[in-house]
C-alpha cells in the first residue's frame, strides 16, 4: 500500500532531510579539523620541546644529559643507529618507550601515535642527528590524554546538540511550510479565473490581467508573476501573427509577379528580347524571394539560439571595407559617395560571412534612405575592448515613433523605394540577431531630415590574446 504524503508533509520531509545532512556534514567536518588542528598542536609542542636538548646534543659529546631531565609529561631517550637505547629521562626509570624506531632504521623527523602499557597514548616525534659520538635519534613522547579529552568533549556536545538542531529545524519547517503554502488555495482560484477569462475573450482585444489586491504579499506577487507571464503570451502570439502576415504578405507580391510573367510569356511566342526581360524580371523577384527566405532562415536559427557564428582570426577594416566595395555600385547608381576611414587595424574573433553581411545591411541601407548626390561616412576605432563601426547617412531620419521599432520584423520607418528589396523587411533584424549572437550592441542616433547614425559596438581582444584562441 502506498502511503500518499501531502505537499506539506513532502516539504517539510524534504527541508528537515536537507536540512539534517548538512548539519551532520558540518559537524563532521568540524570534527575532522579539530582533530587534525588538536594533533598539529600536539605536533608543534614535540618540536619545541626537543629543539633545545637536540642543540645540546649536537655539540656536546657528554649523552648523560639526557639522563638529568625529568619533566612532567615528556619522556625522553636516546638511541644509536640499530635502534638500541642509549639513555633516557629519569621519568622512564626502568619502562621504556615501545617505539616504532626500535630495530627500524630512521632517517627523518617521524610522527607516530603509539600505546604505552603504562602511560597509555603516546604521540612520539623520532629525530635523526649526528654528533660527535656518531648517529642518533631522540624520541620524545608526550600523552596525548589531554586531546583526548577535547575531542570526546567534542563529541558529547555533537550528540547533544544534533538532535536538539534537527528538533528546531522541524519546528522551523513546520511554521515556513504552513506560511507559504497558505495562499496556494487563493492563487489556484484566481489561476482559474485567469484561464476562464482567457478561454473566453475576444481574441481581437488585448488581454486584460486580473487585478490583484494586495501585490505585496506572497500571492500577490504570484498573481502579478502569473498577470506577467499571461501578458508576455498573448504579446508573443500577437507577434506570431503579425510575423505570418508580414512575411504571407512580403512572399506574396514576387510570387504573384513570377505568375504573372509566366503566364504572360507562356501566352504565345515571344521574340528572343522578350523572353530575356521576363528572365531577367524573373531572376529579380527569385533573388528577391531567396533573400526573404534567407533571412527568416537566420531570424529562425537565432531565435532557436542555434545561430552558431565562427570564430576565426580576421581584420574588422579588411572586412568593412570589402563591404563598402561591394556596396560601391549601389551607390554610384544614386551619385552617393561613401566615404570610409579605416585605417586602424583592428583584430578580433568572428565569422566574416556574417560580418559582411552585418556591415552590408548598414550600408544598403544608408544608400536607400539617402536622396542623391549625398555623402555616406563609414568609421572604424577600436577602444575599452570594443570595436566601434559607424554608418552615418545624410538622409530622410527616423521618426521618434518608429524608431523603438525599427529592428522589428517586416517593420519599416519610411515608404518603400526602389532598393528596399536588399533587406527584404528584415535587414536590421538579421542586423541585431547577428550583433547579439557575437555578444556586442547597436546604438542609433537620428533626426529627422538631417541623416541617421548607427554604431556597431562589437568585443574584440588584443591581438595577442586573439592569436593563441586562434590556435
Amino acid at each position: 500500500m502506498i502511503t500518499v504524503f501531502s505537499l506539506r508533509s513532502r516539504m517539510m520531509l524534504l527541508f528537515c532531510t536537507v536540512v539534517g545532512i548538512l548539519l551532520v556534514g558540518w559537524y563532521l567536518a568540524f570534527y575532522g579539523m579539530l582533530r587534525r588542528e588538536i594533533r598539529a598542536q600536539l605536533d608543534r609542542q614535540l618540536v619545541e620541546a626537543s629543539s633545545p636538548v637536540l642543540a645540546d646534543l649536537a655539540v656536546d659529546p657528554d649523552e648523560t644529559d639526557v639522563v638529568q631531565l625529568n619533566v612532567p609529561d615528556e619522556y625522553f631517550e636516546l638511541l644509536d643507529s640499530s635502534g638500541r637505547v642509549v639513555a633516557h629521562s629519569q621519568n622512564l626509570s626502568d619502562r621504556l618507550l615501545t617505539l616504532p624506531a626500535n630495530g627500524t632504521p630512521v632517517s627523518q623527523r617521524v610522527f607516530e601515535t603509539v600505546k604505552d602499557e603504562e602511560r597509555g597514548r603516546l604521540r612520539v616525534l623520532l629525530i635523526p642527528f649526528r654528533s660527535r659520538a656518531g648517529a642518533r635519534i631522540l624520541a620524545l613522547a608526550m600523552p596525548t590524554r589531554d586531546a583526548n579529552q577535547a575531542r570526546l568533549t567534542f563529541r558529547h556536545m555533537m550528540l547533544v546538540f544534533l538532535p536538539l538542531s534537527l528538533a528546531l529545524t522541524g519546528v522551523v519547517s513546520a511554521w515556513y511550510v504552513g506560511r507559504t503554502l497558505r495562499p496556494i488555495a487563493q492563487l489556484t482560484r484566481h489561476a482559474s479565473q485567469m484561464a476562464e477569462r482567457v478561454a473566453d475573450r475576444d481574441r481581437r482585444e488585448p488581454w486584460q490581467p486580473l487585478v490583484v489586491g494586495n501585490p505585496h504579499d506572497e500571492l500577490g506577487r504570484l498573481a502579478e508573476t502569473f498577470n506577467r507571464l499571461f501578458t508576455g503570451m498573448d504579446s508573443a502570439l500577437r507577434q506570431l501573427q503579425q510575423f505570418v502576415s508580414d512575411a504571407s504578405h512580403e512572399l506574396r507580391t514576387p510570387l504573384a509577379i513570377l505568375r504573372g510573367e509566366t503566364e504572360l510569356i507562356l501566352l504565345k511566342p515571344r521574340s528572343t528580347e522578350e523572353y530575356q526581360r521576363v528572365l531577367r524580371a524573373i531572376d529579380d523577384e527569385l533573388k528577391k524571394l531567396s533573400r526573404i527566405v534567407e533571412g527568416l532562415f537566420t531570424l529562425a536559427m537565432a531565435d532557436a539560439g542555434q545561430l552558431r557564428l565562427a570564430r576565426e582570426p580576421l581584420y574588422l577594416n579588411e572586412v568593412l571595407e570589402d563591404s563598402c566595395a561591394l556596396a560601391t555600385p549601389l551607390a554610384q547608381a544614386k551619385n552617393i559617395v561613401i566615404d570610409h576611414e579605416l585605417k586602424q587595424e583592428v583584430f578580433c574573433l568572428g565569422d566574416e560571412t556574417f560580418l559582411r553581411q552585418l556591415f552590408l545591411i548598414f550600408i544598403e541601407n544608408a544608400i536607400k534612405y539617402s536622396p542623391p548626390k549625398t555623402r555616406i561616412r563609414v568609421r572604424l576605432e577600436a577602444s575599452d575592448g570594443l570595436a566601434h563601426a559607424q554608418f552615418q547617412d545624410e538622409g530622410i531620419g527616423i521618426s521618434s515613433e518608429h524608431l523603438p521599432h525599427i529592428f522589428e520584423r517586416f517593420y519599416r520607418a519610411a515608404p518603400a523605394s526602389a532598393g528596399e528589396a536588399h533587406s527584404g523587411g528584415l535587414g536590421l533584424a538579421i542586423a541585431q540577431a547577428i550583433v547579439g549572437a557575437q555578444g556586442g550592441s547597436i546604438d542609433c542616433q537620428t533626426a529627422p531630415g538631417v541623416g541617421t547614425t548607427f554604431t556597431i559596438n562589437l568585443p574584440v581582444e588584443p591581438h595577442q590574446r586573439c592569436a593563441a584562441q586562434a590556435k
